[in-house]
C-alpha cells in the first residue's frame, strides 16, 4: 500500500483482477454489514487484529474507512455495495451527506467522478469563501469556473464573489442536479 493506504498507489479504485478476487459470497463469509449503521464487523477471528465480532477498518488520511480482506485493502462504501448488491459498483460510490466515513446504505449512491466531486466540500485552499469561485489578478475581477469530464469549465467574471458563486450554483444545478452541494 502506498502512503495513503491504498493499494499499489491506486487512490482507493480496483482493477478488474482485483476486484474479481473478492466476491460477495466471500466478503459475506468474513465480514457483516449493518446497513443502518454503515459498519463491518468480522464474522471470524483471524490472524492479527480481526476478531470475531470487533469492528472491522480504519479511517484513513483522506477520511474513508478503509478495510482489509485477503490482503487487499478496499474503501468500505465499496465493501457495502458488493455486500448489498452482489457486485461491485460501476464507478465511483457518493456519500450523499458529504462524510466520507458514513457508510449507512442510505448514505450511498452510484456516482461518475463528476458528480461525485459536484458533491465534494470546497477546496480548503480556496481563498474566496465560495464553492467554483476565484480571484482573477489580470482582470481583477471574481471568475466563476466548474469542472465537468475533467475539464474545467469558465462561467464568466464578475465584480463579487456572491455574483461569481450564483453563476457555479446554476451551472452546477443544470449539469449535476441532486449532487450539487453549495459549499
Amino acid at each position: 500500500p502506498d502512503a495513503r493506504g491504498y493499494p499499489h498507489g491506486l487512490c482507493g479504485e480496483r482493477s478488474d483482477l482485483e476486484m474479481a478476487d473478492l466476491t460477495a459470497s466471500r466478503l459475506r463469509e468474513v465480514l457483516s454489514y449493518d446497513p443502518d449503521t454503515g459498519v463491518f464487523t468480522w464474522r471470524m477471528t483471524r490472524r492479527g487484529r480481526a476478531v470475531a465480532g470487533k469492528k472491522a477498518g480504519s479511517k484513513n488520511g483522506r477520511g474513508y474507512i478503509i478495510v482489509r480482506v485477503d490482503r487487499l485493502l478496499h474503501r468500505a462504501n465499496r465493501l457495502a455495495w458488493l455486500y448489498m448488491t452482489g457486485s461491485w459498483p460501476p464507478g465511483d460510490i457518493d456519500h450523499i451527506n458529504g462524510d466520507r466515513a458514513d457508510d449507512r446504505w442510505g448514505n450511498l449512491r452510484p456516482a461518475t467522478r463528476s458528480q461525485n466531486n459536484a458533491n465534494g466540500r470546497r477546496p480548503r485552499d480556496n481563498t474566496s469563501g465560495f464553492k467554483g469561485v476565484s480571484w482573477h489578478r489580470g482582470c481583477n475581477k471574481w471568475q466563476a469556473g466548474i469542472g465537468v469530464g475533467g475539464r474545467r469549465r469558465h462561467l464568466g467574471l464578475f465584480d463579487t464573489p456572491e455574483a461569481a458563486h450564483n453563476s457555479y450554483l446554476t451551472a452546477a444545478a443544470k449539469l449535476f442536479g441532486q449532487f450539487v452541494r453549495a459549499g
